[in-house]
This record gives structure tokens, C-alpha cells and sequence, in this order.
């Protein structure tokens, strides 16, 4: 059996991986002149900064992409972190995340409890936002700025951005895989060694290459056109959304094309830092959920000093971005990290902005279409296509096991 695969971001490497120890004779295609995406290393001043997500696995060494790694047999070595979070409260203290809610009332903790508990069988059915599903139980200042906090650094979107359906699965899953951990080498040791599985097992993988489309024949997808030549093919995986998928041939589902054409991506601001002295201590995730714009920081060199040169730390920042102002919002951020690390010495190594062409994720969580398309033999995985409740690259590992379950690859 023949698959090709559109783009080598870590949705196509993750599937091609799966394809290929499966048996099936795997190519791949990539526009860039690199692999991996948004989920690779970028060599900066001999630091290893990240193309797009941080050097964070957001449910660590048990969560649903440490468990596709290691059923391809990549050699990937993930550090869980402790703890997993804290947070910063307005008065400066700093908490367990587990210990939120010692900061409510004992009627709210156990209302909470209660809510929580009911949630696991029964989400809402409408398209109620997470931060209305809150207002809904609760009138809690921490709860809503926590709430934003979360959704932020962890989807790039406020509370009120967010379904609750999908949120209350993101918060399952947290207590299902716990988490979360830095893989050892960062995002570009992932994608490395998925391609290095891919080749060894005979697959191809060109980058500079990009596919002008897709052929289709009675709604059966055939294989992809690259250079003006037909590659043939059993199965076509996009790695590219749904909407940039649709582009490539010519789909006349007009229900389709509505709905992924209203989905919105998700977008946000990464700065990134260089300190000689520890600015968090851990390699946990650092809530800030009563900071003007920043969501949450990682310190990933307290679990791999070799993501900084010698003597170096390595802290990131993540933020939503809330306004069509680009400016004001890098401005807010960083006015953020003098507050939040006064008298710290820090140098900004890079500000990088994800939106448009290169978003945080070209389907913002709970508004992902699914992984088929119109066309059979044709599946989308990827930030575009998500699984349900997987925060970012968990999610895009949820897509590709749904995917390898249409197609009958264990």
C-alpha cells in the first residue's frame, strides 16, 4: 500500500512513522527548506530555540504523544517536570496548581468538586464558553483570571474563546495523563528522530517540494501532483488544515467548505530569554494569571541544560494575542516580565509572533472539523485537525491515531 503525506510538520511525521512500521511505502512532501514545522529547533546565539510550540510536552512521558513515540520505537527521551505547575497569586505567593482551590471558599471547593465530577459524563451540548460555563457555577475572580491563564498559554485563546464541551475534555485528560515534561534535545529531537524512523523503515521524505495538488477520481483520492507530476497513491494524509487542503483539488461539498471556512486559528507571542541565574527554578509551567498579558513561562534548561550554552538558562513566555495590535501586545508582555522578575537580569533573546500562515494552530481548540474530508482515502491531521480535549501536541498525536483507525494501522 502507497500513502503520501502533505507537509512533514509533526502531524505528517507522526503519521508517516505509524504508516511506515505498518508495512505501507510512505513519501513525503514538504514546501520548506526544513522539516518539523512549528515543532522543531531553531540554532539562535547557541541557544536551541523552538519554530512554533515551546519545548514542552504538555502530558509528559505517559501522555497520548509520548505513547505514539514510543509505539514507533522513536528514541526519545521526555523529562516529566516537578512540579507540573504553579501559580503566581497578585499578592506574589506562589502555589501548587494542584492547590487552587484552597483559595476559594469551602462552599465554592466543594461546589467545584461537585461540578467537576458531574462534567465527566455530562458535557454541555451547546456552544457555551468556558468562561460563561464558570460564570455560570461561580462568581470567583481567581476562578476567571486562572481560567484565562490556562487557556492561554495552553491553547492561545482566552476563556471566553474556549467551548466548555472542549475544555472539560482537556480537563479529563490532565487527570487521566497527568503531565507535563520537556523532551530532552527539545521539539527538533522529536521530529528528528520521527524522520530518522521514517527512512529506516524505507519511507522518503523531500523538502523544498511542494504539492500543487491533489488528484481525485469519483470522490476517491489518488494520489498528488508535484512538479506538474502525478505521484500516485492509496491514501492521501494532509498535514496542512483543512481549508489549505481544500485548495488543492477541486471540492464541490458546499457544507464542507462552510464550516472550515469559518474556522478561526488561534494565535499568540513567545519571548524568549537569557539568564546566567534561575528565574523560575523548575521546569514546570509558571501560571501568571494576573499579569497584563502573559499566560504562562517554562525555564526548560532546569531539565536540559543543552537547550542553552554553558552557564545559560532558557525561559519562555507564552501570551494569546487578545488585539489586532501586534505592537502594543509585545509591549504589554514584556512590560509583564520586568514586573514579574524585578531586579532579574535577563536578556530578550527573540520576540516570535504566531498568526496568519503560521498560527499557533490553524484550528483554535473545539472548533477542529474532524480528521476526514469530503474525499475518501483523504485525511487531515495536524494543529488543523485535532483530537478532542489534546492540548496542541497532544492533540495533533489524537488526530493521527484517529486517523490510523480509519485506515486500520494499530
Amino acid at each position: 500500500m502507497k500513502a503520501v503525506i502533505i507537509g512533514a510538520g509533526l502531524g505528517g511525521l507522526l503519521a508517516g512513522a505509524k504508516l511506515t512500521k505498518a508495512g505501507y511505502d510512505v513519501e513525503i512532501f514538504e514546501r520548506l527548506p526544513f522539516i518539523g514545522g512549528r515543532f522543531t529547533n531553531l540554532p539562535y546565539k547557541g541557544f536551541k530555540l523552538s519554530t512554533g510550540a515551546l519545548h514542552m510536552i504538555p502530558h509528559g512521558s505517559r501522555g497520548p504523544l509520548a505513547q505514539t513515540l514510543k509505539e514507533v520505537g522513536a528514541d526519545v527521551t521526555i523529562i516529566d517536570s516537578h512540579p507540573m505547575a504553579v501559580i503566581l497569586k497578585e499578592n506574589n505567593e506562589i502555589i501548587s496548581f494542584h492547590d487552587f482551590r484552597n483559595e476559594l471558599t469551602l462552599t465554592k471547593q466543594v461546589k467545584l468538586g461537585t461540578v467537576l465530577a458531574y462534567s465527566l459524563k455530562f458535557k454541555p451540548k451547546n456552544d457555551i464558553s468556558f468562561r460563561d460555563w464558570v460564570l455560570k457555577y461561580f462568581d470567583d475572580e481567581f476562578l476567571f483570571k486562572l481560567a484565562d491563564s490556562f487557556c492561554g498559554w495552553a491553547l492561545s485563546l482566552t476563556a471566553k474563546d474556549v467551548p466548555a464541551r472542549e475544555m472539560l475534555e482537556i480537563i479529563d485528560n490532565m487527570y487521566l495523563y497527568k503531565g507535563s515534561g520537556v523532551p530532552i534535545g527539545g521539539c527538533g529531537a522529536v521530529t528528528d528522530a520521527l524522520s530518522g524512523i521514517i527512512r529506516s523503515n524505507g519511507g522518503r521524505i523531500y523538502s523544498q517540494s511542494c504539492v500543487e495538488g491533489i488528484s481525485i477520481e469519483n470522490e476517491l483520492a489518488k494520489g498528488v501532483i508535484v512538479n506538474g507530476k502525478t505521484i500516485e497513491a492509496d491514501i492521501v494524509i494532509s498535514d496542512i488544515g483543512h481549508f489549505g487542503t481544500s485548495k488543492l483539488y477541486e471540492c464541490k461539498d458546499k457544507e464542507y467548505l462552510d464550516k472550515i471556512s469559518n474556522v478561526k486559528p488561534s494565535k499568540g507571542i513567545k519571548i524568549c530569554l537569557s539568564s546566567d541565574e534561575p528565574l523560575i527554578g523548575h521546569s514546570g509551567v509558571f501560571f501568571t494569571p494576573f499579569a497584563k498579558r502573559i499566560n504562562g513561562i517554562n525555564e526548560v534548561t532546569n531539565a536540559d541544560p543543552s537547550l542553552a550554552p554553558p552557564g545559560k538558562h532558557l525561559v519562555m513566555s507564552h501570551q494569546a494575542i487578545i488585539s489586532d495590535e501586534r505592537k502594543a501586545e509585545i509591549d504589554l508582555g514584556l512590560l509583564d516580565l520586568e514586573q514579574l522578575f524585578p531586579g532579574k537580569k535577563y536578556e530578550v533573546l527573540l520576540i516570535q509572533s504566531y498568526s496568519s500562515e503560521w498560527p499557533v494552530n490553524r484550528a483554535s481548540s473545539g472548533s477542529d472539523s474532524g480528521n476526514k474530508t469530503p474525499v475518501r482515502n483523504l485525511y487531515i491531521v495536524g494543529d488543523g485537525a485535532k483530537g478532542k480535549g489534546g492540548i496542541e501536541v497532544e492533540g495533533v498525536a489524537l488526530g493521527v491515531r484517529n486517523v490510523m483507525g480509519e485506515i486500520g494501522v494499530c
